[in-house]
This record gives structure tokens, sequence and C-alpha cells, in this order.
């Protein structure tokens, strides 16, 4: 096994001598065995230290590498961890974020607009997440969003309108995903925890099927409850179409007769 002072080990590692030192500090870093006064590092310490480097890098704390090198020790997977932090972590659409200019969502919101009333929907959109600045143009996180926002409007709703319900939509959805990480966190992680932890693959796979299964479960009773609210609003409107017809036809006939 390779042996290195601090200073060597600091380069080889690509670290300092200073971030080696707080390392030390913190527990995240066996302490050297000492030849007289000088510190002796060895291989286990530079992969723990390189270990340490790509964790700060992926935006890690000081305490959660705490942990999870604790884990480590252990005998635990820091690979399984890492792996649940992915499946935490990866998005859960694949659409992919598209851009737009002021101009092209003025021309599509609301080209007639003042100035002022322009910068309050903007900053309404951007409240709700719809669209993101960035540079000279916005980031658009979904664009089919964006599209449903321009069919309504086209069709002849107002956009405050479009932007009530889209806030409404969003809380509702908030408190359906809810639901569903309270289900898991209750049935799945708790006992988990119980059981010390130990299964992390277990509770990342469960995190991995919950995507299709959230989808499987929503669409179809928005599906249902769609067909149900537009079947009773158009028969509403049906009976009363006929209502206005009926009386139409009784009044040309009385017409007629007179």
């Amino acid at each position: 096994m390779a042996e290195y002072r601090i200073d060597e080990l600091a380069r080889t590692a690509g670290s300092t001598v200073r971030n080696i030192r707080a390392y030390q500090d913190r527990g995240l870093l066996p302490p050297p065995r000492l030849e007289g006064r000088v510190g002796i590092y060895d291989d286990s310490h530079l992969a723990r230290l390189r270990l340490i480097g790509k964790l700060l890098a992926r935006g890690y704390t000081f305490a959660i590498i705490k942990d999870l090198l604790s884990a480590w020790e252990t005998g635990k997977d820091v690979g399984e961890v890492l792996g649940l932090e992915k499946v935490l972590t990866d998005p859960w659409s694949d659409e992919i974020p598209g851009t737009a200019t002021l101009e092209e969502l003025t021309a599509t919101f609301g080209g007639d607009l003042e100035p002022a009333e322009i910068e309050r929907r903007l900053a309404r959109t951007m409240e709700l997440g719809l669209i993101e600045p960035e540079g000279d143009h916005f980031r658009v996180p979904s664009p089919r969003l964006l599209h449903v926002g321009a069919e309504l409007v086209a069709a002849g709703i107002p956009v405050e309108a479009v932007l009530d319900i889209a806030g409404q939509i969003r809380d509702d959805c908030d408190v359906i995903a809810g639901r569903f990480v309270d289900l898991v966190r209750e049935h799945v992680f708790q006992r988990l925890e119980d059981e010390g932890g130990e299964d992390v693959a277990e509770a990342a796979a469960m995190v991995r099927r919950m995507r299709p299964l959230v989808k499987m479960v929503v669409d179809p009773f928005i599906a249902r409850a769609m067909e149900s609210r537009v079947q009773a609003a158009l028969g509403t409107q049906l009976e009363e179409i006929r209502d206005h017809m009926a009386a139409a036809v009784t009044a040309d006939d009385a017409a007629a007769r007179r």
C-alpha cells in the first residue's frame, strides 16, 4: 500500500492540505499513522478523500457525508444510498424544457395589453412555475402546459381564468402527490427505518415503481371524472336547448292559429 505525507496526499487526490485537515476535524477522514511527528497516510485515506470530493460535488452536506461514510464503515453499501438519492432527484417526466421570448409570449397571450399588465401576468406565470427567466428569454419547464394554456386562450377563455385554473390544478396535484408519498412513507420507508434501514435498494426500487403507478391511477380517475362532468354539463345544456326549441314551436303554432 502506498504511503503519503499530507502534501503528497493532497496533490494525488486533487485536494488541498487545508481541506484534508478540515475533513479530519469534522471526523470525515481518519487520522494518519504517526512516524515521529510526521503523519503518514495510505491508499485508504486517498480513496476516502476522493469519495468526499465526489459527494461534495453532488451537493451533499458534511453532515450527510459523515452519515454515508459511517454506513460504509459498518458494511452498508454507499452505492445503494447514492442510488436512492438518484431515484429521488431524477425528474419524473421525460418532457424536454423549451424556451420562449417575451415577444412570443405576449403575441400568444395578449399582445395588445399595456406594459404594466404584461409585467403583472408574467409575474403570475413565473409564480406558477410555468416560465422561468433565463437571460434575454424565458425557460419553459413544460412546453405542453404552455401549449394547453395557448389553446384555451385561443378558444376564448381569458388569460386570468387560465392562470387561475392552472394554480388550482397545481395545488390539486400537490395533494395527490402528497397522498402517494405519505402512503409509501408509512408502509415502506417507516418499515425500513424500523428495521434499521438495511435494505436501501428496496426503497429505491419502490420509488421507481411509483412513477408509472401514479400515472396509471390518476389517468383513469381523471378520464372518468371528465366523462361524468362533461355529460352532466352538456346534458343540462341540451335540456335547455330542447326547452327553448319546444317553446319556440309552441309560440309559432299559437301565432299560426291567430
